[in-house]
């Protein structure tokens, strides 16, 4: 309990609100605590678009498949990391895309309507909950921009390296390690496997990196 009462205080969405304060205002938004195994749906394509979730243990996956069941991985969900808000708070009536469980996790699901309707309670931190989830919205929308950034390019090895610099530059190094296995990064990056095996097997007789298993150097 002490461990997801850190993980609250150290959320965007629950900044300026005092630590006296927070338990009241997990309660205010209707707030439960699931878990899930690995594989499991946290959130399914076509559920009411209601509810928003805090990682609190673990990882996820936003997910998009289409008629024939490609899947595409839209973004990885750290523990810390809000999900499924964008969609609650567009007012959809469903669900674009699926969440599932990386790994076994568990997470807290909050009542998007609790937060963007008047608070029954007269709550006076309403207003400040409002403000950090616009901002929050704000952020996740430049980060899926970057996503748009790299599945634009026109080639395997053009997405691929697009990424990896991405990666790099985040991390501050050229040794860095991604969060995703083979299949999970082709499935992000919308590319074939097996073309995606043979690009990094190019590149790295090019001599432009190394790597094993999710572990990437640029040179």
């Amino acid at each position: 309990m002490k461990k997801n009462e850190e993980i609250l205080r150290a959320c965007p969405l629950f900044e300026g609100i005092s630590d006296q304060n927070l338990s009241s205002m997990v309660s205010c938004l209707g707030a439960r605590t699931v878990s899930a195994v690995k594989g499991e749906m946290i959130f399914r394509e076509g559920e009411p678009a209601r509810y928003m979730g805090l990682m609190l243990s673990g990882s996820g996956q936003i997910i998009r498949e289409d008629y024939f069941g490609n899947r595409t991985i839209l973004t990885r969900i750290e523990a810390g990391e809000l999900f499924g808000e964008s969609f609650a708070c567009a007012g959809l009536e469903e669900l674009p895309v699926s969440v599932t469980a990386s790994e076994d996790c568990t997470y807290m699901a909050f009542d998007c309507r609790r937060l963007t309707t008047s608070c029954t309670n007269a709550c006076e931190f309403h207003s400040r909950l409002i403000f950090n989830l616009l901002q929050i919205v704000a952020a996740k929308n430049l980060v899926f921009h970057q996503k748009i950034e790299i599945t634009s390019k026109r080639t395997t090895r053009d997405k691929l390296m697009t990424y990896l610099l991405m990666q790099a530059k985040a991390a501050g190094n050229s040794h860095f390690t991604i969060p995703y296995d083979r299949q999970e990064l082709a499935d992000y990056l919308e590319v074939d496997r097996s073309g995606l095996s043979a690009e990094i097997s190019k590149l790295r007789k090019e001599g432009v990196l190394e790597c094993r298993k999710n572990e990437f150097f640029l040179k």
